[in-house]
């Protein structure tokens, strides 16, 4: 898979991605802080459904990331609200990354490169780089999911929420810095757009 369909899209503004994806974390850390674990969660369901609104309105179409945290936040979320047990919104980022690694790398046994798809046409790589970059994300979330559970059974859930919003960004950011090396080694040279005749 060198490239994305003809139908890909441009990829949105990666400050305005950053912005519609750490500000539900930022509202559910400081309503935690303020009002408690469950109406916390209420706020991020709220924020997380402002976003994809917001990400709609202005890219009229929602990335597959986005789309399938906000549905598992809104399902774990209620649980978590009617059943007045925090668990459930505290094994949403166990599920949610495990249904990312076993996408990426589940698919890589039928053949597919589904991370190009998730990247939308930001990278443009030969089939080893794609391979290559599939396994290591796909080991990530799942490295993701074990640290989620071991601090949430173990630690207190600010120190929970603390490393949801504080930690897990850094090490996102650490780890996809980590593989530009490989994203220059793989790059494929896209053909220069046809000049307009005058």
């Amino acid at each position: 898979m060198t490239d994305l369909p003809a139908t890909a899209r441009k990829a949105e503004n990666p400050w305005l991605k950053l912005g519609l994806e750490l500000g539900p974390l930022l509202v559910f850390f400081f309503a935690n802080g303020r009002f408690g674990i469950f109406a916390a969660t209420g706020a991020f369901m709220a924020a997380m459904a402002v976003a994809l609104v917001a990400s709609w309105l202005i890219n009229r179409r929602l990335a597959i990331m986005p789309l399938v945290t906000g549905i598992v936040v809104a399902i774990f979320g209620t649980l978590t609200l009617v059943l007045h047990d925090d668990t459930f919104i505290k094994m949403k980022p166990t599920i949610v990354n495990c249904l990312f690694g076993g996408a990426l790398l589940g698919g890589l046994l039928f053949g597919k490169t589904l991370l190009g798809y998730v990247f939308d046409g930001a990278f443009h790589l030969d089939d080893a780089g794609w391979r290559k970059l599939t396994i290591r994300w796909g080991l990530f979330f799942f490295l993701l999911a074990i640290l989620n559970e071991l601090i949430w059974r173990t630690q207190t859930t600010e120190f929970w929420v603390a490393f949801k919003v504080w930690g897990i960004m850094p090490l996102t950011l650490v780890f996809s810095i980590a593989q530009l090396p490989l994203l220059s080694r793989h790059a494929v040279e896209q053909p220069a757009a046809p000049k307009e005749s005058t």
